[in-house]
């Protein structure tokens, strides 16, 4: 639904186990135009997944450490039957692979809770205007891993190549495989297992998911 007065996405949903954080949170939402009215808390994952099966919600704000469970399985529920409804994680959490798998699970941004209200602010706002805000830490953080050279990571992930990130680069640019192996003077079954290997790496399965990885994190 859409609060008529303000133009903005209700209810929304916010799903924190921390009170002084909720009630943070809903000071925010108020600020730009929600009322108390407009929204839901949880606090668990079992909850949560419970409330979305009762009922529609427009908007999410999801923290990942929740006390039953990850924040990741509520986004990756969630999915499976709302594709376009904007799901903001806003968590403790900062490591690389934190946010590769929220965005790989279908979170539209990823802000850390230390940022302050204003930052807050304007990342929901970016959301709501069809972005996808990811804080500037996290953003440095995987780009400084993402290009340097290959070493193993975390996870037995690792950096993406000079080369790995130049076809990935064309893809974001909507080539298909073999305009990149004609370009590239390659075959097409070289190109295909580069992406393999990309996809391997950014902890996604497909082009739209490494598109969207990319675009989030300003590879390009």
């Amino acid at each position: 639904m859409i609060n008529q007065s303000s133009n903005l996405p209700m209810p929304v949903l916010i799903i924190e186990d921390d009170k002084v954080i909720q009630q943070r949170l809903q000071h925010i939402l108020m600020a730009i135009g929600y009322t108390k009215s407009d929204i839901l808390f949880t606090d668990t994952l079992k909850q949560s997944l419970a409330i979305i099966k009762k009922q529609q919600v427009a908007f999410v704000l999801v923290d990942l450490g929740l006390p039953d469970g990850n924040g990741t399985k509520f986004i990756q529920t969630f999915r499976q039957k709302n594709e376009t409804i904007p799901v903001l994680v806003i968590s403790a959490w900062s490591t690389r692979e934190a946010i590769l798998k929220a965005i790989q699970a279908g979170a539209t941004g990823y802000l850390l809770k230390e940022r302050d209200d204003f930052e807050v602010s304007m990342s929901i706002k970016h959301v709501l205007q069809g972005g996808t805000p990811i804080d500037p830490f996290m953003a440095q953080l995987i780009l400084s891993t993402v290009f340097k050279k290959p070493q193993p990571l975390q996870n037995s992930q690792e950096a993406l190549s000079s080369r790995e990130l130049e076809i990935l680069e064309y893809v974001v640019q909507g080539m298909n495989n073999q305009d990149i192996a004609n370009l590239l003077e390659l075959s097409r079954y070289t190109i295909e297992a580069h992406l393999r290997n990309i996809y391997s790496k950014l902890a996604v399965d497909s082009r739209s998911k490494a598109i969207k990885i990319a675009h989030s994190l300003g590879f390009f």
